[in-house]
């Protein structure tokens, strides 16, 4: 029979994304066979991350401080604004792209099921960036699901009432993919949204 805090470990461990029952039971097991230095310092720094990580007041991107490094970085271009559904979403562009604009993280998309609204995802904030005149074009990055869609229809509504131009991402057919295997609803979307090539 396992202990009463073991099993408190095992179901903290379950908190994670894709961590059930069996994989939260291999984790906690390794970490009191095996790495209890380790354990204590991740539970350490997750104690300080919980407690010292926010938002950034303009951008709602992960920060300690209350104005983050990429929204007062000189070198952003004030005019590009990219709004992001979550902050792994701003991590990949960065890491895959030359993008030198700023960005908005919605943390989430509309979702009006989950209760998921324009309040919840900071659209007064973004409605008041826009409207102070400095962003002339609204990056829309949302993922290509319903959800996603919605939300994308919605932040380019806000862009034009603003007079800032908004642009989508394009979505289709990956590099180096080939059409027999794509998709139907990506292979549509590509033909749809097909543009002149230069």
């Amino acid at each position: 029979m396992s202990s009463q805090l073991l099993e408190q470990l095992i179901e903290a461990f379950r908190v994670l994304p894709g961590v059930g029952r069996k994989t939260a039971q291999r984790m906690a097991y390794h970490v009191l066979e095996r790495e209890r230095d380790g354990g204590k310092k991740l539970a350490e720094t997750l104690q300080s991350a919980i407690d010292k990580i926010g938002h950034c007041e303009r951008c709602r991107d992960f920060s300690e401080d209350a104005v983050c490094a990429t929204c007062t970085a000189p070198a952003r271009d004030p005019q590009l604004l990219c709004a992001v559904e979550s902050p792994a979403d701003l991590l990949a562009i960065e890491q895959a792209t030359g993008y030198r604009g700023r960005y908005f993280v919605l943390q989430g998309r509309l979702s009006p099921l989950d209760g998921i609204g324009p309040r919840e995802l900071g659209l007064d904030l973004l409605s008041s960036r826009l409207a102070e005149g400095e962003v002339r074009e609204l990056i829309i990055a949302t993922n290509p699901t319903v959800e996603g869609e919605a939300t994308a229809h919605y932040l380019a509504q806000l862009a034009r009432q603003h007079g800032v131009r908004p642009s989508r991402l394009a979505h289709g057919v990956p590099l180096g993919g080939e059409l027999e295997y794509v998709d139907r609803g990506t292979l549509s979307h590509a033909f749809g949204s097909r543009s002149e090539m230069p």
